[in-house]
């Protein structure tokens, strides 16, 4: 490749866009996401198990074993189930708030040959301690200028994605100011940018606005957790229209409890469904999907659907829903492909 031409950027170092194959949009593989309060508390545990794994999984955060993925061997062999059925690549949001480990992330990669596209940024002020809470917006959109161009933190890592970046359903001062660092590193690397939304219909029509403002891409913006958001074809096809990218990665939640909200979640065919719905109204290249592990329950090795799940368990039942092999292959190839292709700036 000459330093023109396009590249997606993973921790093993750049690739070829033609060589990126079937991609998951929205995954983690090393992280952790216990609530502060529950990462403080020494109160001890039972261990994951047949008995109890369904009950943890349904509460999703209130164990603090179950939101730490820490163990690369497992990782790997996770992963290694990811390649076996079809998936040749994943874009893993792990951001400063979440312990992100690009190092770990690279070993991951070559051991499963599963390609990682790593994200850089902020996660939500509440899962954040560090300093970097007082920093300047300039201040953060060099370090996430940096992370893209030369290396996660201190590592020699490169992200190829900015994100997700955290807005709390309050979407804090601190959280704007995350929020308007990263466009302004979207702008200056040409990397795609994926956020983690509020709960709220109308603050993701505050946010778009936001960004629009800034002079941020919207067709490289990546709204996360629509599942969780909207809920009627009105409203969906409304934020279709600002152009901004719409993200199903509740895949494999079948259950509509939600723990974090009165809300009830879609189960994989209502998903579909919705994703139909856009791509006949013609939004298309706006759709990316993917499943968002991000405790052990849902690992294949604690009692989960594992992030082979899409692949086995979804792909073959779309075509009966109506989705043809040029949309499927648009779904997890073509638009993975244009949203983490970059060229250097």
């Amino acid at each position: 490749m000459t330093s023109r031409d396009p590249f997606i950027q993973t921790v093993c170092g750049p690739i070829d866009p033609a060589t990126l194959g079937p991609t998951l949009m929205h995954e983690h593989v090393l992280c952790d996401l216990a609530p502060r309060a529950l990462r403080q508390s020494d109160i001890a545990e039972e261990k994951i198990s047949l008995e109890n794994c369904w009950q943890i999984r349904h509460e999703w955060s209130g164990h603090r074993d179950n939101c730490l993925l820490d163990d690369e061997d497992v990782a790997a062999a996770e992963l290694s189930c990811l390649y076996a059925s079809g998936g040749r690549a994943l874009v893993e949001l792990t951001v400063t708030g979440i312990a992100p480990d690009p190092q770990g992330l690279r070993r991951i990669s070559a051991a499963s040959g599963i390609a990682i596209i790593a994200g850089c940024g902020f996660y939500t002020e509440e899962s954040r301690d560090d300093d970097l809470l007082e920093s300047s917006e300039d201040d953060l959109a060099k370090r996430m200028i940096n992370d893209v161009r030369h290396g996660i933190g201190d590592s020699d890592v490169r992200a190829g994605i900015i994100g997700e970046i955290g807005c709390s359903d309050a979407w804090t001062r601190v959280e704007q100011k995350a929020l308007h660092a990263a466009v302004v590193a979207q702008i200056e690397t040409g990397a795609s940018l994926n956020i983690h939304p509020p709960r709220s219909v109308e603050k993701l029509f505050e946010i778009t606005q936001f960004i629009d403002q800034l002079g941020g891409k919207l067709e490289r913006s990546i709204f996360s957790h629509i599942d969780r958001t909207i809920f009627t074809l009105d409203d969906l096809f409304r934020f279709a229209d600002t152009g901004s990218v719409i993200e199903y990665d509740f895949f494999g939640i079948e259950s509509s409890y939600y723990p974090f909200k009165n809300i009830d979640l879609p189960n994989d065919a209502m998903r579909l469904k919705m994703m139909r719905s856009l791509i006949d109204r013609g939004h298309l290249s706006q759709i990316t999907l993917s499943q968002d592990i991000c405790t052990k329950t849902r690992l294949s090795r604690y009692g989960g659907h594992g992030y082979a799940h899409i692949m086995k368990n979804v792909l073959p039942v779309m075509p009966r829903m109506g989705f043809s092999d040029a949309e499927i292959d648009a779904l997890m190839v073509a638009t993975p492909c244009r949203l983490l292709s970059m060229v250097y700036n």
